[in-house]
């Protein structure tokens, strides 16, 4: 079922979102991005005159209930965007009566999922090394479908628009949906826009594509950088791990992050793009700095001289224009991870001259998707969020959809 052919007339729909948002120390929000990413399909719902509740996360409280993370923080929030008085439910689990009596057009905010451990469904103070872990974890799998069946038991249908968890196999993004028939589940419209940009950057690409890979680990984007191996004309990799490759090409990268230990990792991707006749972009020069801070004093040197006494902050001007060459022309791009420490102002160049030439690019007619935490916020920081194509809401569960992996939130919809 598609949410835009189900009328909620006289029905109650729990609807799942990621209104995980940052708060202030006084516990007011100060990005309400994902909040206004659920409205599209919290509106329908109401629309169409039926009732709400609305479930989420928020924060990492382990299992045990921490006021801090209380989404009655952002209860007035909610009301306010969608213009309609929300009631709060204390305990998510002990909401059946607070659903029970909702009417057509009212909404239901249910406390932090996570304050309950089976949410997760991992065993609670008890290590993975220990002998009894295995039972404790096969307990609380059975707890954990027991929490879904309740939060089940609130509604008539199910709506999940959490991509930021759709790689989650939780009781409220996968667990849930086996208490609904096909008929009465479905993806909300914040998700449907974000499976289908997935599906435009891997499935339906327009060439030449060009893919940016930035941050300071290859070995956490090493899943990925394989799978678009396969996939990618140009494939720009920047950020820290520019030092790694450097370093695994005989370089001197100074204080640079850099790992060690990942040295043939970088020799491997190097081959393997030669192999597959893709145009590997590496930075060749960078702004190196002797401290990790705003002001401290800088230089440009080429990536694999920098003086022992310097760390590579930012990429150079010379690697700035060719990033920008392999990004000219581009018909899909994918940008995630910066070009250097965006969160100082003197070094946000070379992450500034990737943003520039996606928007030219995507101006020219390229699809463009920018995802990660880093890469929204740069783009963002760039005042530029309305010249891309797509920007998405959701970190690793983009990451897992772009290393091909399946989503359990959205398998557990579509039955795949």
């Amino acid at each position: 079922m598609t949410i835009d052919k189900f009328n909620f007339a006289g029905k109650k729909a729990i609807v799942r979102v990621d209104f995980n948002v940052p708060l202030d120390e006084n516990g007011k929000i100060t990005d309400d991005t994902r909040i206004r990413g659920a409205l599209p399909t919290l509106k329908k719902v109401l629309n169409d005159g039926g009732s709400l509740i609305i479930m989420s996360h928020m924060g990492k409280p382990k299992g045990k209930v921490n006021m801090k993370m209380s989404l009655g923080q952002i209860a007035y929030a909610v009301s306010e965007k969608l213009g309609v008085a929300v009631k709060f439910a204390p305990d998510c689990a002990k909401a059946g009566d607070a659903a029970a009596s909702l009417m057509a057009g009212e909404v239901l905010l249910l406390e932090n999922l996570r304050f309950y451990p089976e949410e997760e469904g991992k065993p609670v103070g008890i290590e993975k090394e220990d002998p009894a872990y295995d039972e404790a974890k096969k307990a609380m799998k059975a707890s954990q479908k027991q929490f879904a069946k309740t939060l089940a038991s609130y509604a008539d249908c199910y709506i999940n628009d959490a991509f930021g968890t759709a790689h989650r196999k939780h009781a409220s993004t996968a667990v849930i949906a086996d208490y609904f028939d096909e008929g009465n589940k479905m993806l909300g419209l914040l998700m449907e826009q974000e499976v289908k940009a997935v599906d435009n950057v891997l499935s339906n690409i327009k060439r030449p594509f060009t893919a940016i890979m930035g941050g300071s680990k290859v070995s956490t984007k090493i899943g990925i950088i394989e799978n678009l191996m396969d996939k990618v004309d140009n494939l720009i990799l920047c950020g820290g791990m520019t030092y790694t490759f450097a370093k695994a090409q005989g370089g001197e990268v100074g204080k640079s992050i850099c790992e060690y230990d990942k040295l043939d990792m970088a020799l491997d991707i190097i081959a393997k793009a030669e192999e597959k006749g893709v145009n590997l972009v590496l930075g060749t020069d960078c702004v190196a700095a002797d401290d990790f801070n705003n002001n401290a004093n800088t230089i440009v040197c080429a990536a694999n001289e920098i003086p022992v006494e310097y760390e590579g902050m930012d990429a150079g001007p010379e690697t700035r224009e060719k990033f920008a060459a392999a990004i000219a022309g581009a018909k899909t791009i994918l940008w995630n991870g910066p070009a250097g420490v965006f969160e100082f102002d003197n070094f946000t160049a070379g992450s500034k001259a990737i943003a520039e030439a996606i928007a030219k690019a995507t101006e020219e007619g390229a699809f463009s998707l920018i995802g990660g935490g880093d890469s929204v916020a740069c783009i963002n920081k760039f005042g530029m969020a309305d010249k891309v194509s797509y920007i998405s809401t959701g970190g690793g569960a983009l990451l897992e959809a772009i290393e091909g992996k399946v989503l359990p939130g959205v398998a557990a919809i579509k039955g795949e």
